[in-house]
């Protein structure tokens, strides 16, 4: 039997983080058909798909930010002025995100979280479903994912 030993180490690495990830994505393409298949088309990149709200003054009033990866649409955040919501505002943001990921970029699905003090019925609203309840993520709030096809 061969015993090995290893250094185990912390802290911050660019270089090593970069190649982990290399390694990995190595790793992950070669175990998954799919990915293979996804690598060198332009679907591999994660593409910023970023929406904004100007108030007349020019001010920001709102904005989406997400990008779109593999036909997919991944909502990052989506934020209101205070003094703009319950106006359709957030509703408007999301629709032109959703008909752009899928009418220029392809998509036929979105995803996001949010936490159960956030949105998570604005999102269901929208048609959104929950699929992943993560309770106290962090502790005392619940995260949710949610997710819906843009067809």
């Amino acid at each position: 039997m061969v015993s090995l030993m290893f250094r185990i180490e912390t802290g911050d690495d660019k270089e090593r983080r970069d190649l982990l990830r290399r390694r990995l994505l190595d790793t992950n393409t070669a175990a998954s058909p799919v990915l293979r298949a996804l690598r060198g088309t332009p679907a591999e990149r994660e593409v910023p798909l970023h929406v904004w709200a100007l108030d007349g003054t020019g001010a920001l009033a709102g904005g989406l930010v997400g990008h779109s990866w593999a036909a997919w649409l991944h909502v990052t955040y989506l934020w209101v002025d205070g003094r703009h919501r319950g106006a359709g505002l957030g509703s408007r943001l999301l629709s032109e995100t959703e008909r752009i990921a899928r009418e220029e970029r392809g998509c036929g699905s979105a995803r996001l979280e949010t936490w159960d003090f956030q949105a998570p019925g604005f999102y269901r609203k929208q048609g959104y479903e929950v699929v992943a309840v993560i309770p106290d993520y962090p502790p005392g709030v619940t995260e949710y994912t949610l997710t819906k096809r843009l067809g």
